[in-house]
């Protein structure tokens, strides 16, 4: 996975969805690698839920990593990305019951949000032309937003869990690197090369994704206060990418590339992940030849929920759930 600026974030697209009808099969549900995996459809048509950016060449695949979807603080509805109107912004789905889905942002081009640990506040950024800026705004209410940055590509907000700082990617000339903005004293300070920052409870820790001079992703653990630095999955043949932590703090689930090779195929796509955060267990989780992007944990760590164009033959994107059964 080649990182690159998107400057356009979310995308859909419907030439490449009719190449790939002719090759692979998106209409089934799950496959039988994922035997003993419960899966249930969240979201319909109706729903626009933007699929992340993939980019495939042949064998090979990249694809735009940012989080864009997230449980709200009660842990009863899911947030997303949706393109309507010629607008992207961040809409919220109940889990518990049926209804339409609720519009949080009022913005043009909104990239990937997340929540705050108390559910209280939406971070999310957005593309204005050459940059990304990051705002917060009421999780709940009304649309007024505070900007935090500018002039700069910031992303993938996402804020320490004492709420003291928001953590993101910034890109430049040099590279991707982590910084965090103090909350409290309005101050910027720059960690480590990598994207996707992922904040571990109760440590100085944080679990990011990092490229290689190879152009492949791999996710590592890093301390910020020692600068300690594990890598915890590296592949020479795939790229991994969006780490999130169990609410248990045990097991981190992230996206990966794999490649489907059948008589006359040879297709890849993105699948679905997890590892202990000691390093232990890699498990592969979904097979499907659909793109699983953006996973996110339920409240109770029991669940998975993704974007993937699974279950649908015209591949149209939608949030799915999981059973995570280890």
């Amino acid at each position: 996975m080649k990182l690159r600026k998107f400057t356009v974030g979310i995308a859909l697209s419907l030439a490449f969805s009719a190449a790939v009808a002719q090759q692979v099969d998106y209409s089934v549900v799950s496959v039988q690698e994922e035997t003993g995996t419960d899966f249930m459809k969240i979201t319909s048509a109706s729903d626009y839920v933007c699929l992340p950016q993939v980019n495939r060449r042949r064998t090979d695949i990249d694809w735009f990593s940012n989080r864009i979807l997230a449980i709200t603080g009660n842990g009863q509805a899911i947030a997303y990305l949706s393109f309507r109107n010629g607008l992207t912004n961040v809409f919220i789905k109940e889990l518990t019951r049926q209804g339409s889905s609720i519009q949080r942002t009022n913005r043009s081009n909104v990239i990937d949000f997340s929540f705050s640990p108390d559910g209280k506040t939406l971070c999310f950024s957005e593309n204005r032309g050459d940059n990304n800026q990051i705002f917060t705004t009421d999780a709940t209410n009304g649309y007024t937003c505070r900007q935090i940055t500018s002039g700069a590509m910031d992303y993938s907000p996402v804020y320490s869990p004492d709420m003291k700082r928001i953590f993101f990617s910034r890109l430049d000339s040099r590279g991707a690197s982590i910084w965090s903005y103090d909350v409290a004293n309005n101050f910027m300070s720059s960690y480590s090369t990598g994207i996707n920052p992922c904040p571990v409870k109760d440590s100085s820790s944080i679990i990011l994704s990092r490229v290689n001079s190879d152009g492949k992703g791999e996710i590592w653990k890093i301390n910020y206060d020692t600068g300690t630095e594990e890598c915890l999955v590296a592949d020479a043949f795939k790229s991994f990418t969006t780490p999130s932590l169990s609410p248990d703090g045990r097991w981190i689930v992230f996206v990966g590339s794999s490649l489907i090779t059948a008589p006359g195929i040879e297709y890849p796509n993105t699948d679905l992940y997890a590892i202990k955060t000691d390093g232990t267990a890699l498990t592969q989780l979904t097979y499907h030849a659909a793109d699983d992007l953006s996973p996110v944990w339920s409240h109770d760590g029991k669940y998975i929920y993704f974007i993937s164009q699974r279950g649908d033959s015209n591949a149209t994107a939608n949030i799915w759930r999981m059973t995570f059964n280890y």
